[in-house]
């Protein structure tokens, strides 16, 4: 199943933001940051990641109940939410 990139701007916006925490925490990896500034940028990644997936999975499923044909894929879908949970 395709989705219209449009569709999914604000989850791609969540996923660059999380690129970017991503790079400042391998950042305060090699200056010996303390761990609890690393575990709070992790949470807020992994966060952002898993609001992300969430989003373009809900798209997806909002789309596959427009028509039938879109059942098999609704059922893919699924399978994906689940593990992200």
């Amino acid at each position: 199943m395709q989705i219209d990139p449009a569709e999914l701007k604000q989850a791609r916006d969540r996923l660059v933001r999380a690129q970017g925490q991503i790079g400042g925490i391998v950042k305060m990896l090699d200056e010996g940051r303390d761990c609890t500034e690393i575990l709070n940028q992790l949470a807020a990644a992994t966060n952002a990641l898993h609001r992300a997936g969430f989003a373009i999975i809900s798209t997806g499923m909002a789309l596959c109940t427009d028509d039938a044909s879109g059942q098999a894929d609704r059922a893919r879908l699924e399978k994906a939410f689940l593990s992200l949970v």
